[in-house]
């Protein structure tokens, strides 16, 4: 079992910056592959960004150039560091980490993410 803690969400105004962190439990985080996924109420639960276990990243078309998501193995932590944010960024933010014996996954609790003026 592996256990996931998201943190970092808030309330910050258009065009502002958040980091979330997303942090797990295990000894060999660095083979594990991290997600960060978002859901708005009535709407299915959208990837956002993922980072392999060797660093590569992706990330979904709306949020190019404005999130990065990164890995600090020493820490256990994967970042999402999301700037220019838009009200449409609103939702709360999951992290899912996937262990090479478990690709499903173990799912942290999520963090609120609002962005309002």
């Amino acid at each position: 079992q592996v256990q996931v803690v998201e943190s970092g969400g808030g309330l910050v105004q258009p065009g502002g910056s958040l980091r979330l962190s997303c942090a797990a439990s295990g000894s060999v985080f660095s083979t594990y592959v991290v997600a960060w996924y978002r859901q708005t109420p009535g709407k299915q639960r959208e990837l956002v960004a993922h980072i392999t276990d060797d660093g590569s990243a992706n990330y979904v078309d709306s949020v190019k150039g404005r999130f990065t998501i990164s890995r600090d193995n020493a820490k256990n932590t994967v970042y999402l560091q999301m700037s220019s944010l838009k009200p449409g960024d609103t939702a709360v933010y999951y992290c899912n980490v996937s262990p090479p014996w478990n690709r499903i996954g173990y799912w942290g609790r999520g963090t609120q993410v609002t962005v309002s003026s």
